[in-house]
């Protein structure tokens, strides 16, 4: 990957429904040889897809909640069931495998208090081997990024 693929990557992220030709002119190329990029990066897994960034609160899903949940036993088993029941559960939006005390961070999106409790009581509770959950709820957004450190370029 080199510096335009990068620039076409960043330009992308900040707004994926531009034009092949208003990309093409970002980044200095013609409108072919950047589609061609644009492919190449989508065909090599770089782009994994494209997607509309949606306000929480327009939508109804006003509780944003930073759950961390500890395994009782650290076994392939445990792990891989725990993984596959947060997969099917649209409450969870984000789940990443963390190092310290929680083994896993969730980023749970709700409706309201209630709606979170029933997600607890019905569904994370339901999933074998947690040990615990602690939960933490936003109340406010300082920063969303939608670009990677690395890809931003200067215009």
């Amino acid at each position: 990957m080199d510096e335009k693929d990068r620039r076409i990557l960043a330009c992308l992220q900040a707004d994926g429904r531009m034009s092949n030709q208003e990309l093409a002119d970002r980044v200095n190329l013609s409108p072919s040889p950047c589609l061609r990029r644009v492919r190449q990066l989508e065909n090599s897994g770089v782009i994994q897809g494209y997607t509309a960034l949606v306000d929480e609160q327009a939508v109804g899903l006003s509780v944003t909640a930073f759950v961390r949940v500890r395994l009782q036993v650290h076994s392939t088993e445990s792990v891989n069931t725990f993984e596959r029941a947060i997969a099917g559960m649209d409450a969870v939006l984000d789940c990443y495998v963390m190092t310290g005390s929680a083994d896993f961070l969730l980023r749970v999106l709700v409706e309201s208090l209630k709606d979170y409790e029933e997600f607890v009581r019905y569904q994370l509770h339901a999933v074998p081997y947690v040990a615990s959950i602690d939960t933490s709820f936003a109340y406010g957004h300082v920063k969303r990024a939608t670009v990677f450190p690395r890809l931003k370029a200067s215009d």
